[in-house]
């Protein structure tokens, strides 16, 4: 039954998939926008295939921690519609933290930053993922099992929220009325991937934008004339993406960094679990650092 709700997901979702991205790709071309490139969809494959590789080699270890605290549950949770509802709110949550830490502790960083290094938003960028997350993703949900939620109920929700946020990854939806109050959507997440002072870390949601909104991290859309368009990509993109730079550039740029001379260990230290963009010598700006020169320009 739990190898079933996965295969139905799948099953639903693959057709839709391709459906959405064809015609993402139709309406690219009649509109004269380069939306897609032969080399970007092809990294975006690789990437989540190296994902993917990942994921499945480490399950077996990962469902076995989990079952383990599962097993040990503090709680349980009774009746179904809350039992799901609760994981579902819960998981987001928890992602979110995730998500902000990936972007906030450089080490983490250069994990995630294979998601973003794309020059393009398009559906197929949702794909682009970040390579070795599997790894470490799981002890974040910890404290689900803590709560009483079966393990595979907790990768069920995780894959169904993930679905959606693949299909935020469009810039053909502009505004989606009411639901921009409370869930993610394209417009919150063009932000996210945005290289603009003022969009840099920003809206680290997957299903739902309230946790931005408590936790401080929103910021909307800005219209073209008000702002800027908004630059997809890094603020220092990469020179070659090959196959192995597009995931490993951060890490040799940690090394570099960590191995410089007459530094000390605490600078040492800030290279690897301080924010990107960290430097001892003020050579290099953290996200916040460019938001608040931007903000003296302005």
């Amino acid at each position: 039954m739990d190898e079933l709700k996965e295969q139905w997901l799948i099953l639903i979702s693959t057709p839709i998939y391709i459906i959405i991205i064809g015609l993402e790709i139709l309406l690219s071309h009649l509109q004269h926008r380069k939306a897609y490139t032969v080399k970007d969809t092809a990294a975006n494959i690789y990437l989540m295939l190296l994902n993917a590789g990942i994921d499945l080699g480490f399950r077996v270890v990962y469902m076995v921690i989990l079952n383990y605290f599962y097993v040990h549950a503090l709680i349980t949770i009774q009746g179904a519609i809350l039992y799901w509802f609760a994981l579902l709110i819960l998981e987001d949550f928890l992602y979110y933290w995730l998500h902000r830490f990936d972007h906030e502790i450089r080490l983490f960083w250069a994990v995630h930053v294979t998601h973003h290094s794309s020059q393009k938003f398009n559906f197929t960028v949702g794909f682009r993922s970040s390579v070795f997350q599997p790894l470490y993703r799981f002890l974040y949900f910890i404290p689900l099992a803590l709560l009483g939620f079966r393990p595979v109920d907790i990768l069920f929700i995780y894959a169904v929220t993930q679905i959606w946020g693949i299909f935020v990854h469009t810039e053909l939806i502009h505004k989606m009325g009411w639901l921009e109050y409370f869930m993610v959507t394209p417009s919150h997440h063009r932000v996210h991937h945005g290289s603009n002072p003022k969009y840099l870390d920003k809206n680290m949601g997957m299903f739902l934008i309230i946790w931005d909104k408590l936790f401080g991290t929103f910021q909307p859309e800005l219209p073209a004339e008000s702002y800027q368009p908004i630059t997809y990509g890094l603020t220092k993109n990469i020179e070659n993406p090959g196959p192995l730079s597009i995931v490993f550039h951060e890490w040799k740029q940690i090394w570099t960094d960590m191995t410089q001379k007459n530094i000390s260990f605490k600078a040492r230290l800030q290279y690897l679990f301080g924010p990107p963009g960290w430097s001892h010598d003020g050579s290099r700006k953290t996200s916040r650092q460019m938001r608040e020169a931007e903000n003296r320009e302005w």
